[in-house]
């Protein structure tokens, strides 16, 4: 099975498309208020952990389903996953956020 054909599930592309819309969660909070601590987590913050915590299910539920049948292809596909967490995840790490 072609890398492009797991794209057309949700499991595949639903933590990558979760990742991202964290990442500009991240964004668009540091350009609309900047870097500085907050007494309250707030809003932006709540989204993000929401995003970045309901990817994991689905990647599992994706490496379930089709790691066994199609590892080479699904090791990338959840390489790619992982990736995308880590950019959602940089900018809170670096900037402390």
């Amino acid at each position: 099975m072609a890398l492009r054909r797991f794209f057309r599930h949700p499991s595949a592309f639903a933590p990558l498309a979760m990742s991202f819309a964290a990442l500009a969660t991240v964004l668009l909070h540091v350009i609309r208020f900047g870097t500085a601590r907050e007494v309250d987590e707030g809003t932006s913050a709540h989204i993000w952990q929401l995003l970045m915590g309901a990817q994991l299910p689905v990647i599992a539920f994706f490496v379930a389903k089709w790691g066994p049948g199609n590892p080479k292809e699904s090791l990338t596909v959840v390489a790619l996953q992982v990736t995308a967490a880590l950019a959602a995840l940089a900018p809170v790490f670096l900037l402390g956020l």
